[in-house]
């Protein structure tokens, strides 16, 4: 067993956190479920940090936002001495054994409107994943709370075409059934960056096994989350609940075709025992009691690892 393995983890929300309040120490506040002192003690090799846009920032606003939290990555993360940034596979494969790779994502693509050139520019300053959708609505598609459930638009079929030009991680957590369906129509590499498994407990937001099914024939990426109502219907989630998700996705043959997506700093609530980042020891103490130290290294990194885009923009 390797004493501190490599962690990916696929999805947090620092950004968001530090945007609302800008005095918070990426370096080690109390207000944060992930800081750079844990990612430092607990093993991280690649943290992904999301942008996204609280619902309640004015929509004319939204694309300043997201620019102010890029600043904020660039600034208050990339440039901690320890930190790179990472665009592409080659930059994982360079990282140093002291240095953690910093990924910038983007959360639902309400921040564009329907302006391609935006999202053109998101991409340039280094963004390598995009989610499509949050929970509802947009120009792209219908998130998966959004009662009308409808499937990708025109505007959302040029973004996803774009995605696939640049070889740009679509991610498909947050989007309805039918965008899902519909994004699967494409040639491009698809994740799943923070959902869980609908046959263990039953919130929308968790993907049925059809949809893992093929996310694993595309050979894709699913990010198993520490959300304590997606592991769980009722009560306190542990992590025993994550063991359960885990195990459900490797019955359907996804051995190779899982990682974590943690969601810190996206969360209120928290499963006992992985209530920060550094909680993520704990859990790999349990996986070693399930699995082997090969499979244990897929789930924590190579996984993810193995599928990271090289980008063409």
């Amino acid at each position: 067993m390797n004493s501190k393995p490599k962690i990916f983890d696929a999805h947090c929300d620092v950004l968001m956190k530090m945007f609302l309040n800008p005095n918070l120490s990426f370096h080690n506040s109390e207000d944060l479920h992930l800081t750079n002192n844990q990612l430092i003690s607990t093993g991280s090799k690649v943290q992904c940090f999301a942008i996204y846009i609280p619902e309640r920032i004015h929509p004319s606003m939204r694309f300043h936002a997201a620019l102010t939290m890029i600043e904020h990555f660039y600034e208050n993360i990339v440039k901690t001495p320890n930190m790179k940034l990472v665009k592409s596979k080659r930059d994982i494969d360079l990282l140093e054994e002291n240095e953690i790779g910093a990924v910038l994502t983007l959360e639902g693509c309400d921040c564009i409107g329907e302006d391609l050139l935006k999202l053109k520019t998101l991409l340039r300053l280094g963004v390598s994943s995009v989610g499509l959708t949050w929970n509802h609505s947009n120009a792209i598609a219908d998130g998966i709370l959004e009662p009308r459930g409808g499937g990708l638009t025109a505007f959302g079929h040029k973004v996803v075409s774009l995605l696939e030009e640049t070889n740009t991680w679509c991610d498909v957590s947050h989007l309805s059934v039918r965008g899902f369906w519909d994004v699967m129509e494409y040639d491009l590499r698809t994740i799943a960056s923070h959902s869980n498994c609908h046959s263990i407990c039953s919130n929308p937001r968790n993907l049925n096994d059809e949809q893992i099914t093929h996310l694993i024939k595309k050979d894709s990426v699913m990010g198993i989350t520490f959300v304590p109502e997606f592991l769980v219907s009722n009560g306190v989630a542990s992590i025993t609940d994550v063991i359960k998700h885990i195990d459900h996705v490797c019955s359907l043959g996804g051995e190779n075709h899982l990682g974590f997506g943690s969601d810190f700093d996206g969360i209120d609530k928290v499963v006992m025992g992985l209530e920060r980042y550094q909680g993520y020891a704990r859990l790999m103490e349990e996986l070693y009691k399930h699995y082997t130290t090969n499979q244990v290294d897929k789930f924590l990194f190579n996984n993810f690892t193995k599928r990271f885009p090289i980008r063409h923009i």
